[in-house]
């Protein structure tokens, strides 16, 4: 990505790249938008990212990865999943020279989903 001014789409955002990055930043968009149809679409953190219920996940593109962000518990609860790949407590990293396990973004992001709504039915409660 160019050091230009922060992007006010996530089509602008991946615009922004050259190939490969750029195809494969449409397919997380596409696997994460099948896994949460109902999540807002917005730009956080100058990244693509997904509210349902509260934040859900964000994705980036890098130089040699593409960077994705379901928050701790989308760690912990994949830890077995993303042994294979650069993980941290709320991220994971995905080479650009492997293909991305667009499967696993899927489960990640439909459990992120679940948690969402499980938080937001307690809310209701108290």
């Amino acid at each position: 990505m160019q050091n230009t001014p922060a992007p006010i789409s996530v089509d602008a955002y991946i615009n922004s790249f050259d190939e490969p990055q750029r195809s494969l930043l449409k397919a997380m968009r596409k696997t994460i938008l099948e896994a949460a149809p109902e999540a807002e679409e917005i730009i956080s953190y100058m990244m693509p990212s997904y509210k349902f219920h509260g934040m859900l996940v964000h994705f980036a593109g890098f130089e040699k990865h593409i960077g994705f962000y379901p928050g701790p518990s989308g760690i912990i609860h994949m830890k077995d999943e993303i042994k294979g790949f650069k993980s941290a407590k709320g991220s994971v990293q995905f080479p650009l020279d492997k293909p991305l396990p667009l499967e696993l973004v899927k489960r990640i992001t439909a459990f992120r989903v679940n948690e969402n709504l499980e938080k937001a039915a307690l809310k209701k409660k108290k």
